[in-house]
């Protein structure tokens, strides 16, 4: 797997926090789970929404009426 240096800026706070839990060697490793399992959450989140807009009664009715529009 490719791996790509990055910079970020932290808050105080959370910076300390991230150095006082997690060992020096592991913090890439730490935070690159972290932000896999939140941008997973947020996909799924955002899969889920559209799913349940596109299964909306008004979005059927639409639906139908351009599919009767094609159908002519």
């Amino acid at each position: 797997m490719t791996t790509r240096k990055m910079t970020f800026t932290l808050p105080e706070a959370l910076a300390s926090r991230l150095v006082n839990c997690v060992p020096a060697g592991k913090r890439s490793k730490y935070v690159a789970k972290a932000l896999n399992e939140k941008l997973f959450e947020r996909d799924r989140r955002l899969k889920e929404s559209c799913l349940l807009a596109n299964n909306g009664p008004d979005v059927q009715a639409i639906e139908k009426e351009c599919d009767a529009i094609i159908e002519n």
